[in-house]
């Protein structure tokens, strides 16, 4: 990306590879597009204020993501979903395989529901453990995220749908009935079809069509 003049921002927590990244890429070896093609911050992702670093401007995300905290980034680029057209890159196998799963299968869940409301959500390759050193105990996959055309006309809000989304999943073995109880629904609301489904069975479109009808109460 630096050698195609791309502005590159790294965002490293670890002071070591800070060091490492900016002895590797030194700017006097860099061609300088707009003041700065490439810059390391040492900071947090989780902790760091993204319009800090590019104002209003979009941009894309791209790692080898700790997987530790992989789902929290995906989170976070939800949140900022209206500057990060593209987003990409190696997670758990597992963490992957969740953001992209269909309705109906056992791995969909909360992360599937808002990625895919917001993003259209492919499924590159797997990465063995043996590509690694040391290697991993679990298998690796890459990840490829492109923002929806239409992300930004949904009925409900993220924050509603967020929270919809996450009561029923946390009780994913009770019917909508039971796990959306503390919302306190109207009883002619909570007589609906959708409402005797488990949380698996319901749809992204589904939950969003329910979050908007929650929302307008």
């Amino acid at each position: 990306m630096i050698r195609k003049n791309m502005k590159v921002t790294a965002l490293e927590l670890d002071s070591e590879s800070v060091i490492y990244l900016k002895h590797s890429f030194p700017l006097e070896h860099v061609k300088i597009v707009n003041d700065q093609t490439f810059q390391v911050i040492e900071a947090d992702f989780l902790k760091k204020d993204l319009k800090e670093i590019y104002g209003d401007q979009s941009f894309a995300i791209i790692g080898n993501f700790p997987y530790n905290i992989s789902t929290q980034i995906v989170f976070k680029t939800i949140e900022n979903r209206e500057q990060i057209p593209e987003f990409g890159g190696m997670f758990q196998k597992e963490v992957a395989q969740r953001i992209c799963a269909p309705h109906g299968s056992k791995t969909y869940g909360i992360l599937s529901v808002l990625a895919q409301v917001y993003y259209e959500a492919d499924y590159v390759f797997t990465v063995g453990p043996e590509v690694f050193d040391p290697p991993p105990r679990v298998d690796s996959g890459v990840l490829f995220l492109k923002r929806r055309d239409n992300y930004d006309n949904l009925t409900c809000s993220y924050s509603i749908l967020r929270q919809v989304v996450k009561l029923a999943f946390q009780q994913r073995r009770k019917t909508l009935r039971n796990s959306l109880k503390t919302m306190n629904l109207p009883d002619e609301m909570r007589e609906k079809d959708i409402f005797s489904l488990r949380p698996e069975q319901i749809s992204v479109d589904a939950f969003v069509e329910l979050a908007t009808q929650i929302e307008k109460l």
